[in-house]
């Protein structure tokens, strides 16, 4: 649970419901639910199984500036839904699992934190990736998917893309999807609601903010530019 103001409040599997009092009014509050698959060691590619989750204690009205990041970001995505939102949150959620470990349980650290990895995206792996991101740009992409592709765990996948590509993996997939949109622009007559929900977007109006902020012109206006032709009838 992270507020506006960015104080967090932890509250691990197994506490019985409770309340909050606060002391003044709040603007905005962001409940984040992590599944516990997030804490398993395939996860991580290490051994931290249910010792990392039972080594989490309750927390209240602590200041974490990463964690509250991650939050921003999450809130930021719900207000406005990108075509690679998925994608962002998966990565987001393993590094605020990440985090978790590292600074708010009562173990070792030596034992919780993710295992360091030479492995990385030699360029067979990345082309893998590559032609499967190319191939679902129309339809769901996942980290998980990708991640088991290259043969690595989410939370090294995102941090190996970056380094082989320069780029994050759902930023990454954006520029793609917004290509894409563009092809399909001056190539097609497909209604812009079709290429919009084809594309991952969840609505036109979606859409239209990605490729207006991305290009400077409104779809519609981008295919008039281009110069598309409606087919004559035979």
């Amino acid at each position: 649970m992270v507020a506006e103001q960015g104080t967090v409040w932890l509250s691990p599997p197994g506490m019985q419901e409770g309340s909050i009092d606060f002391a003044q009014n709040i603007p905005e509050l962001l409940h984040i639910h992590l599944p516990l698959s997030h804490f398993s060691s395939s996860e991580f590619d290490n051994d931290t199984g249910n010792c990392a989750i039972d080594a989490l204690g309750y927390e209240e009205a602590y200041e974490d500036p990463l964690l509250a990041e991650i939050g921003y970001a999450v809130a930021s995505e719900l207000k406005a839904e990108t075509s690679a939102g998925g994608l962002l949150v998966e990565s987001l959620a393993s590094s605020l699992a990440a985090r978790l470990l590292q600074k708010r349980t009562s173990a070792p650290r030596t034992q919780l934190l993710p295992c360091r990895t030479h492995q990385g995206l030699d360029q067979r792996r990345l082309s893998r990736v590559l032609d499967y991101i190319d191939t679902n740009l129309e339809g769901d992409l996942s980290l998980e998917c990708m991640a088991m592709i290259a043969c690595l765990s989410k939370y090294h996948f995102a941090r190996a893309f970056r380094q082989a590509v320069g780029d994050s993996p759902h930023r990454y997939v954006s520029a793609r999807r917004l290509e894409r949109a563009k092809a399909l622009l001056i190539r097609s007559d497909r209604p812009l609601v079709d290429i919009a929900l084809s594309l991952n977007f969840s609505s036109q109006a979606n859409f239209t903010r990605a490729f207006k902020q991305a290009t400077g012109h409104a779809p519609g206006r981008y295919r008039q530019a281009a110069g598309y032709v409606h087919p004559s009838p035979l």
